[in-house]
């Protein structure tokens, strides 16, 4: 029987690592506490008098600098999950038709639990078990943690205190979005501008590749002024990034016809530099991008490189049970 591998995070990091696992003969289990795939790739869609709006709510772009991830990228290319954005940078790429079309691919081959919120890990014998918010629990011989670092701490403290004291020393910034569907184009030249200070980001998500719908707008708050103002009112939140967005822009936006505003408490990773963390005695892994830096590239790498330490290990009985 082959061994089972928990991992606990369907984001980027938790489906690469799953993903290179399986090509090793593995069929990990991932649990997620989101309602589908996304997580900080998420996309939300909104309903307008002018149809449906949808906007890339978290990440706005990825890049490709790493060889093994380029090629991964042009897989993706290939199956039409994603292009390239030249708004953004010579190398940037988005999901298509939304930011989380390749995280929804990676997970059809894949064995996920949505909904499936783990609060607590606890010890046993030559096992894990991943107890969840339902009260629920799932034994299993390797325990993946692929969570942004606040969170992997909460799990890791209990079990493995050097990783979660790791993790828990690299922090996260937290970042505002706001999106608005207007009710005709903002009339300026580009579709995505970069800020500092309020407002961080600006974007027309409408002008991705592969979008459709009404005029709709990301603005982000900067890492500094979404942490400074973390437990504010979210019409107060919208309303300010608004004002900020406009003064970037240097128009006067339209009338809106829909609006949501989101707080990522985890959105810009810290860079923690072990790439991925790994004890074969307690057969315990920690991937995720804060180990490595703030892009879905090293969320992908960290993952990827987890399962190989896993695969190399000398203790070649791990993977046979």
């Amino acid at each position: 029987m082959r061994v089972r591998i928990g991992i606990v995070g369907a984001g980027m990091a938790g489906l690469a690592c799953a993903e290179a696992l399986s090509v090793g003969g593995q069929r990990p289990v991932l649990l997620d506490k989101g309602r589908g795939p996304g997580g900080r790739m998420a996309t939300r869609r909104l309903a307008t008098p002018l149809g449906e709006a949808g906007f890339d709510m978290g990440a706005q772009y990825f890049t490709a600098r790493d060889p093994a991830f380029r090629r991964r990228v042009q897989a993706w290319i290939v199956a039409g999950c994603v292009a390239p954005w030249t708004d953004a940078g010579t190398d940037a790429h988005v999901g298509v038709p939304a930011m989380n079309a390749p995280i929804r691919q990676m997970a059809q081959a894949q064995q996920v639990h949505w909904a499936t919120r783990v609060v607590r890990i606890e010890a046993a014998p030559r096992a894990w078990r991943l107890c969840t918010e339902a009260g629920e629990s799932i034994e299993v011989d390797v325990a993946i943690i692929a969570l942004p670092a606040e969170q992997a701490a909460q799990l890791l403290f209990t079990i493995g205190a050097d990783f979660g004291a790791r993790a828990q020393a690299t922090a996260t910034a937290a970042c505002w979005t706001v999106m608005l569907a207007f009710r005709e184009p903002v009339a300026v030249d580009g579709n995505c501008f970069r800020g500092s200070g309020t407002l961080g980001w600006a974007a027309r998500n409408n002008a991705k590749p592969g979008r459709s719908g009404p005029e709709s707008w990301i603005f982000q708050g900067g890492p500094e002024w979404s942490g400074q103002h973390l437990d504010a009112d979210p019409d107060w939140v919208a309303a300010e990034l608004t004002e900020a967005a406009a003064s970037l822009l240097g128009v006067r936006l339209p009338p809106s016809c829909a609006q949501s505003c989101h707080r990522w408490r985890y959105a810009r990773s810290g860079a923690e530099g072990s790439g991925a963390l790994w004890d074969p005695q307690q057969r315990l892994g920690v991937c995720g991008d804060w180990l490595i830096g703030p892009r879905i590239e090293a969320a992908w790498q960290s993952g990827t490189l987890l399962a190989e330490r896993i695969g190399n290990d000398a203790d070649r009985d791990l993977l046979v049970s």
